[in-house]
């Protein structure tokens, strides 16, 4: 399916010949105007206190409710990166961050109001001191403190999110136990 199937009128004309142009864009055959399906910015943070323990999330919205998480979700418009990541961190556990530090990216497929949303996952580690206060609100349903051993990606419903945790772990050299 294309990821703009869903869309089947030319938002600028209202022409029903809004149709695939290439793998990510529609074009409309009436006035011209060409629509591209890019994807949305997302972060997500490995949260880590002195202690070495990381701040895992359970998600409490759809997709994936109930699933493990990491602190994180999508960039608003205006926003940098940075701000967006250190806006979710405050907005799902109340922490006030500042230092970040980016790790690596993901693509990945966010579903969302019956629609495949394509997404570029930006992941960064951030450090805070041990026994700092944490909330869950927003879309975070709890947060729980784990070292890293304890982790299992499968318990990670975005697909996303399991990749990043399996690469985390690799390179703290922690082979996560068998399921």
């Amino acid at each position: 399916m294309h990821p703009l199937d869903k869309f089947k009128f030319c938002p600028v004309c209202g022409s029903s010949e809004f149709e695939i142009n290439n793998v990510k864009s529609k074009r409309c055959h009436q006035c011209g105007f060409v629509y591209y399906a890019n994807p949305s910015g997302a972060t997500a943070a490995f949260i880590v206190d002195d202690d070495g323990r990381l701040l895992v999330a359970r998600r409490g919205k759809e997709p994936a409710k109930g699933t493990l998480d990491l602190v994180g979700g999508f960039v608003d418009m205006d926003e940098t990166v940075e701000e967006g990541m250190r806006r979710e961190i405050r907005e799902e556990s109340g922490l006030q961050v500042t230092d970040l530090r980016y790790l690596f990216s993901l693509p990945n497929l966010y579903e969302y109001s019956g629609m495949v949303i394509h997404t570029l996952d930006m992941f960064f580690e951030v450090r805070v001191p041990s026994g700092v206060e944490v909330q869950a609100d927003d879309d975070a349903a709890e947060l729980i403190w784990m070292h890293p051993k304890e982790l299992q990606p499968d318990d990670f419903g975005l697909q996303s999110v399991r990749q990043a945790v399996t690469r985390y772990l690799a390179e703290l050299n922690i082979l996560p136990q068998a399921v």
